[in-house]
């Protein structure tokens, strides 16, 4: 009889750290959609409008311009502090301390209780990146505070070394870029199916004639008709876990030829490839004390003062299988594994008691 009750006790605690997870905090879970389930959804150029909180861990990025704000690119939740986006969105640019992130928004035109403005403290860009073509397109962005976990906002799930994401089957991307070449962004953003593209196809004499990198994914269709556009640039390219119902960032959108070209497919940045640069930016700005006590920000008195734009000196980590606090790769899947187990543990001594 104790020993019943003991599971029924851990049955509900640990259902109870899933609930808090996924809907309540930014601690436990990664990579869940608590609104997918609300709007049913199955699943740019060529895509559909976006249901509010439809990819939850994606922000848009906005600058100052002559008449107010304006998007100029997506970004990825990787901590509740920091954004993963290209590197590109800042080269060349005047950035200052008055470029905002909003989190928990899909419409930029309406503002809604479950968006959340958060002011840029700090831009890491790779210290190897020079421009599109040369690759390692991928930044880190610092926030002034850390964002609110909820239905509407949720962390990314970056995939480590061992996952296999060329055997993701369901993919999709989503961003606030233009519908055609040379057109104006949407305010509200769309969202697509694609699919992992083999690279040695995407790099062959037909289609980009050896300009992928080994750090690059192509994603779309060899027809065209569907791709990320101006605008979408740092957004994801997003798979669903073939084993359970949650999604990897596998790729941050980088470049194209074009926009849903046939055989000029999408092209991103692998977020697997730079797991651990992204983990050792993250360990060495904590450790340096990048977490402190954030400045006092209003739209009245905004600062002019540059960001620091900061690459690295140190040699980038050699790819493992690491990991960090608050950097989720291993999501709510080993959770319900880890539950299942310790139920069917005792269950058995139950039996063996009876």
């Amino acid at each position: 009889m104790e020993v019943a009750a003991l599971l029924r006790v851990l049955i509900l605690l640990s259902l109870a750290w899933l609930v808090h997870g996924s809907w309540d905090s930014c601690g436990w879970t990664c990579g869940t959609r608590p609104m997918a389930d609300y709007y049913r959804m199955s699943h740019i150029v060529g895509g559909v409008n976006a249901h509010l909180g439809a990819w939850p861990w994606m922000v848009s990025i906005q600058f100052p311009t002559a008449t107010g704000f304006a998007h100029i690119c997506g970004g990825s939740l990787s901590t509740p502090q920091w954004v993963l986006r290209a590197a590109h969105c800042f080269v060349g640019q005047n950035f200052t301390t008055d470029w905002f992130v909003l989190v928990g928004i899909t419409d930029l035109s309406q503002a809604t209780s479950e968006m959340q403005k958060h002011w840029m403290r700090k831009v890491i860009v790779h210290e190897h990146y020079t421009n599109i073509s040369s690759g390692f397109d991928i930044a880190l962005v610092e926030l002034d505070q850390q964002v609110r976990c909820g239905h509407h906002v949720q962390l990314a799930c970056m995939p480590d070394v061992m996952l296999r994401v060329s055997q993701l089957s369901e993919c999709f991307i989503s961003g606030w870029g233009v519908r055609e070449a040379r057109s104006e962004c949407p305010m509200a953003p769309l969202e697509a199916k694609v699919r992992l593209i083999n690279v040695s196809l995407c790099n062959s004499s037909l289609w980009y004639r050896g300009a992928i990198k080994r750090h690059n994914l192509c994603a779309g269709y060899p027809q065209g008709g569907i791709d990320t556009c101006q605008g979408d640039s740092g957004g994801p390219l997003m798979c669903r876990d073939n084993c359970a119902n949650f999604f990897w960032v596998v790729g941050l959108t980088s470049w194209g030829r074009g926009c849903a070209t046939a055989k000029q497919p999408g092209v991103y940045t692998s977020t697997q490839h730079f797991h651990d640069w992204i983990l050792y930016q993250l360990r060495t700005f904590r450790f340096a004390g990048a977490s402190a006590t954030p400045p006092t920000w209003s739209p009245q008195h905004v600062s002019h003062t540059p960001i620091s734009h900061t690459p690295s000196q140190e040699t980038m980590p050699a790819p493992t299988a690491s990991s960090i606090s608050g950097f989720c790769s291993f999501p709510v899947r080993v959770l319900v594994e880890f539950t299942s187990r310790v139920q069917e543990l005792l269950q058995a001594l139950v039996g063996k008691k009876t």
